[in-house]
């Protein structure tokens, strides 16, 4: 889970970042410049500053006398308001709203006719390294109000029929890839038709949640009924082509110290009318600004549970404990164990994520996580579980990623009465397991033991661990694995189309490195067992999850589900992968269950849903 804060718009970088397009950068106008020699645009309307395209084309001009109704105050975070001119253009191209940064609390109440005065400029939620798009706004503003108790302007519906199903235009080469300088086509394209209305004031009718509440007070919606449903309620992210453009995010305008925001589960309803400005945020893009909130439907979602294994079957699982340790409550030690037991039926082998050390973020050079693991393994016992064992191999310090001091990293825990682990003694967090022959089987040197730690792909990031384990009789090699995560990528709705995924490349990397270490072992034993499983951190039609099958070396089980049912995740409204099952060409067949119990829910023990897969060596 990212952790993140609210930044306001400060009239200094909203001025800095009053842009115009040049290769497709945004540059920047400064405040200097502004107010050296300021334009001035007389008898201006609000769809002059907005024109008809992302950028206005009156970006670091003096407006004066811009009239409008006010259609919404935010009296926190970003301060401001948004109006709009009722008197619409026929152009459907250009917004008649637009959001006016006062930087103190706006003393202008909605339905106030106003007159602005002030700059326009171009401001970028999370500034321009993360290649969000900007929002058009006027800054340093004089405000004078005309009348009140005005009705504020009909909101344009968001719906279905109106969104278009086409995501976004592809971006311009000649500008880097960049939609910015693209005429809006909001017709054809959800992206545009979201621009054409940003700052204006829309509604939405009931909507189904795809989203759940967040901590930061916030969820997703679709306007679009069937888009990509599935029976639990969700939306499902099945390709980079297929966006499902019905997402929107809803904040409300009020502060929650005045108006709790409802909590809402993946399936519920939003009921009745949502209405208020379309806003862009840092986190999540196209926002509906509810000055008028619906009422939240409880559809009743419950979480999932998957089958016992049978006598003869060996369960491994796959269960990203988000950051675990010690010094966290003991309710959560104990809600996270419950569901092993009850949910996801005592798995033989377990590969747990996200275990820290025994005093987590404290960065004093601790690497052990046995505490940590202890206490764990007695919560699940507690449930009426098994007596886990586990094996893992510490980290050395501050060198895998994760939350500074915590040392993150994978760890084994299997069911002694029902597997048995091979130990190879030897492993440490430098030295890499190999595969030799034994006999006519494969094994490796260490176990567990890390793969090819030394390699650059896992810089500041988890080496995979791998063991053998035997089940009656049969070898079976598990590889646990957590790869580097999405963070720095744009976007969904980055001005690039289509965005900017560079974290890709060291996921390749990982994933090229463990396709070897596969087919290392598939070259000693052709029919030799092996799982890898864990955080993957990507899709399953990326180009990662290609690259960790390359050569027919692993086949991702969770293609084995229907399309509605791949997913381990919820972000922005999209129900997508990231945690997978992968196994070799011997274990063929195999029963799959990504069992959700978290992902869709605003109360959430983790982020992730475990993984389970029941097959017969």
């Amino acid at each position: 889970m990212t952790a993140r804060s609210s930044l306001p718009r400060s009239a200094a970088v909203a001025a800095v970042v009053a842009t115009a397009l040049a290769g497709g950068l945004l540059a920047a106008t400064t405040a200097a410049s502004a107010s050296d020699s300021p334009a001035s645009v007389a008898e201006t309307r609000i769809h002059d500053i907005q024109g008809t395209t992302r950028i206005s084309p009156l970006v670091g001009q003096q407006v004066a006398d811009v009239t409008g109704i006010v259609t919404g105050v935010r009296t926190y975070g970003s301060k401001g308001f948004w109006f709009q001119d009722p008197q619409a253009d026929a152009d459907a191209a250009t917004s008649e709203g637009i959001f006016v940064f006062t930087s103190s609390a706006p003393t202008v109440a909605v339905g106030d006719a106003v007159k602005v005065s002030g700059t326009v400029g171009e401001y970028i939620p999370g500034g321009t390294s993360s290649g969000n798009q900007s929002v058009t706004q006027i800054s340093k503003p004089t405000v004078t109000v005309v009348s009140s108790g005005n009705p504020v302007p009909a909101p344009v519906t968001l719906s279905a029929k109106s969104v278009p199903s086409s995501y976004a235009p592809e971006g311009d080469p000649a500008a880097g890839g960049s939609i910015n300088a693209l005429p809006l086509n909001p017709r054809k394209y959800a992206l545009d038709h979201y621009e054409s209305l940003e700052g204006s004031n829309v509604r939405i009718g009931t909507s189904r949640v795809v989203g759940a509440t967040d901590p930061y007070s916030e969820l997703w919606v679709t306007v679009k009924p069937h888009e990509h449903d599935n029976r639990r309620g969700g939306t499902v992210y099945g390709s980079y082509t297929s966006q499902n453009t019905g997402r929107l995010q809803i904040q409300q305008l009020a502060p929650i110290s005045q108006q709790p925001f409802p909590k809402a589960n993946v399936g519920d309803v939003l009921a009745g009318t949502t209405e208020g400005p379309l806003d862009f945020n840092q986190f999540g893009g196209y926002t509906l600004a509810a000055r008028t909130l619906g009422t939240v439907t409880d559809r009743g979602l419950k979480a999932e549970s998957t089958r016992p294994q049978r006598s003869g079957e060996l369960a491994v699982a796959t269960y990203n404990v988000e950051n675990l340790d010690p010094t966290d409550p003991q309710a959560k030690f104990d809600a996270l164990a419950a569901p092993v037991v009850n949910n996801l039926a005592s798995p033989d082998v377990i590969a747990l994520e996200e275990i820290q050390d025994n005093n987590g973020a404290k960065n004093d050079g601790t690497v052990a996580a046995d505490e940590s693991l202890k206490k764990f393994t007695a919560a699940i016992a507690a449930a009426g579980g098994p007596a886990y064992d586990w094996r893992t191999i510490d980290p050395a310090n501050n060198k895998d990623g994760g939350e500074p001091g915590g040392n993150i990293r994978q760890v084994f825990l299997f069911n002694p009465e029902r597997v048995s682990f091979t130990d190879r003694a030897g492993g440490d967090a430098a030295t890499a397991t190999a595969v030799v022959r034994d006999g006519r089987d494969a094994a490796l040197t260490l176990s567990p033991g890390r793969i090819d730690p030394a390699n650059a792909a896992w810089e500041n990031s988890r080496k995979p661990l791998a063991g053998e384990f035997t089940f009656r009789g049969r070898t079976v090699f598990v590889i646990a694995n957590h790869f580097g995560s999405k963070g720095g990528d744009e976007s969904l709705v980055s001005h690039h189309q289509p965005p900017v995924r560079k974290s890709e490349i060291k996921r390749l990397e990982q994933a090229q490195a463990v396709n070897t270490f596969v087919k290392d072992i598939l070259k000693v034993q052709r029919n030799a067992d092996v799982l890898v499983l864990g955080d993957i951190n990507d899709f399953e039609f990326s180009a990662t999850t290609k690259a960790l099958t390359a050569d027919g070396a692993l086949y991702p089980a969770v293609k084995s589900l229907p399309r509605s049912e791949r997913y381990s995740y919820v972000f922005q409204g999209n129900s997508q992968v990231l945690d997978q099952i992968l196994t070799s060409p011997s274990i063929d067949d195999f029963s799959y269950d990504s069992v959700h119990i978290n992902a869709e829910f605003s109360a959430q023990n983790s982020d992730h849903d475990p993984q389970v897969l029941r097959f017969r060596p």
